[in-house]
C-alpha cells in the first residue's frame, strides 16, 4: 500500500450540483517513528453531529496527528500494518505510553497497567474495522481474534491491540465515532484492569 491514497471529495457548485472538488492524495499521512511502512492515512474527519454540509467544506485532517475523532466527531482512516516487530513485542510500558503521545492520545494506553500488549488500549468511541487486505489478530484482555480481509469489527469501547503476527502487511479501513461510556460500565474499567 503506498503512502500516496488517493482521496476524492465531492461538494456543489453555486447551482447546487454535484461537483467533484478535490481529487488526489488524502493530505494526512502518519508515519510510525518504529517503522517506516506502519503508516495510516486520515481521509476525512467530523467534529459535530449531525455533520455540516457545506457546498465546499474546508480540509478536515489538517493539524496535528489525533488518534481519537473530536467530541462529537468522527475519522475516518485507513492503517497499514507491517508484520509485528521485536522492537514493538520488546516495549515497555513507559515505551507504550510514549508511543499513544506519538499519536496524542497517552490517556488511552494501557499497557503495564493490566493491559497485555504494548499496544494496548481504550477510546472512548464505536470503531467500525473493515480489514481490507492481509490478516491481524485483535488482542482483547483475555482473548485473541483472528481476523481476515473482508472480516468487519464493531469495537465497542474496549481495551485492544492490533497484532499483526504475520509474515505480510494488514491493511485496515477504521470510522471511528466519538462516544460516551456509559458509568457502570466506566466504573469496572479500573478492577477489570488490575485482574
Amino acid at each position: 500500500m503506498s503512502h500516496d491514497m488517493r482521496r476524492v471529495v465531492t461538494g456543489h457548485d453555486a447551482r447546487g450540483r454535484a461537483v467533484v472538488l478535490s481529487d488526489g492524495p488524502s493530505p494526512f499521512v502518519h508515519v510510525n517513528k518504529l517503522d517506516p511502512n506502519w503508516f495510516s492515512v486520515d481521509f476525512w474527519r467530523t467534529s459535530e453531529m449531525p455533520a455540516k454540509i457545506a457546498a465546499e467544506a474546508a480540509e478536515t485532517t489538517a493539524g496535528p496527528r489525533r488518534q481519537a475523532p473530536t467530541r462529537n466527531g468522527t475519522v475516518l482512516r485507513i492503517n497499514h500494518f507491517p508484520p509485528e516487530s521485536e522492537t514493538v513485542r520488546a516495549m515497555t510500558p513507559a515505551d507504550s505510553l510514549r508511543a499513544f503521545e506519538g499519536l496524542g492520545n497517552p490517556q488511552a494506553a494501557t499497557f503495564g497497567k493490566g493491559g497485555r500488549h504494548p499496544l494496548m488500549h481504550r477510546t472512548e468511541t464505536i470503531d467500525y474495522a473493515i480489514v481490507l487486505a492481509g490478516e491481524i489478530i485483535m488482542v482483547l484482555d483475555d482473548e485473541d481474534v483472528l481476523l481476515k480481509a473482508g472480516d468487519v469489527v464493531i469495537q465497542c469501547g474496549t481495551n485492544h491491540a492490533w497484532s499483526n503476527r504475520s509474515k505480510a502487511p494488514c491493511v485496515v479501513a477504521f470510522v471511528l465515532i466519538d462516544g460516551d461510556f456509559d458509568p457502570t460500565l466506566e466504573a469496572k474499567f479500573a478492577t477489570a484492569l488490575k485482574e
